[in-house]
């Protein structure tokens, strides 16, 4: 069958549209996304303002409309940490449901990290042993490790790039004193999980997903996306720290310019690449590996397997 899954997150409102049936893998077949930046588009309260309601409700109506035009069947429409923590987040989704009809499940930060590890784990199979997964959004980082597909812990972080780009990170290119403040912040925030996951013994494989990852990767020299999705991709801290204070030194029009870099996030790759750098550092990890598949394939894959047992 065709599916739809309806992502609207953080920085972006994208619908993936793959012909799926249970037990084979999902074939991409469309993909539609507008740049919405819900996260920079809160108020001072908290709430999402009229205009960025608007604007919400007239995406997800182009991409209920694109679903139709590709015959989806079944729509899957769920929103993560902007709309989770807008402190109007029950009178959006009425709004959205009331004029589109889509009725947008809000995923829980722990959802988010559980659905994406689901991804990875079918993605690189049993072989990868015990994975510690790592995933930075637009609001929240992610991070999930076990060996089954469910994690064994699961957290949720709000180091997101664009939250932390816009509450952080003021000037272009930003003051050096701002950046060593988020840096602190970045790290004082992830220290406090490392605890919880040290309990459990190192991974096997570690593994990242997100634009923000596969940016990161590309700028530091890995495959071009334009090589296909079965490229071995790879991001090393030492290339990543190397990378951090030229970064930190760049406006976001030169950032732009960087391989890989959309010039809809040169302005939040900074704060990312802190976020990654602190990660990589405080969970003691020297390499990883970048999978294509995250949380739009993890739904995916558990709608999937509810169909398969029904």
């Amino acid at each position: 069958m065709r599916l739809g899954v309806l992502d609207v997150g953080s920085n972006t409102v994208h619908l993936l549209v793959v012909d799926a049936h249970p037990g084979a893998r999902p074939l991409p077949a469309h993909s539609h996304k507008a740049d919405l930046r819900l996260a920079q588009l809160l108020d001072d309260s908290g709430a999402i303002g009229d205009d960025g309601v608007d604007r919400l409700v007239g995406v997800v109506r182009d991409a209920l409309q694109a679903a139709e035009d590709k015959g989806v069947e079944d729509l899957l429409p769920f929103a993560t940490s902007a709309v989770r923590e807008a402190t109007n987040a029950d009178d959006v989704l009425a709004r959205v449901a009331e004029e589109t009809g889509v009725r947008l499940q809000v995923l829980s930060g722990a959802e988010e990290a559980r659905l994406t590890f689901l991804a990875v784990r079918r993605w690189f199979g049993w072989s990868a042993g015990k994975l510690l997964v790592l995933d930075i959004g637009g609001g929240s980082l992610e991070i999930a490790y076990g060996i089954d597909e469910e994690p064994d812990t699961a957290v949720s972080l709000p180091l997101g790039a664009g939250r932390l780009t816009s509450g952080w990170l003021p000037g272009d290119p930003p003051a050096a004193e701002d950046v060593r403040t988020l840096r602190r912040h970045v790290r004082a925030q992830i220290a406090r999980t490392v605890g919880e996951f040290s309990r459990f013994g190192a991974p096997d494989h570690v593994v990242a997903t997100s634009k923000t990852f596969k940016q990161l990767a590309r700028i530091a020299g890995a495959a071009r996306s334009a090589e296909g999705l079965y490229v071995q991709r790879e991001l090393k801290r030492e290339s990543l720290e190397a990378w951090v204070p030229r970064l930190s030194a760049m406006t976001e029009d030169q950032r732009a310019e960087l391989p890989g870099v959309s010039e809809g996030r040169a302005g939040q790759i900074l704060a990312g690449a802190l976020v990654a750098e602190g990660a990589m550092d405080l969970f003691g990890v020297e390499k990883l590996e970048i999978c294509p598949w995250a949380l739009r394939e993890g739904v995916i894959l558990r709608r999937l397997d509810h169909m398969g047992s029904a």
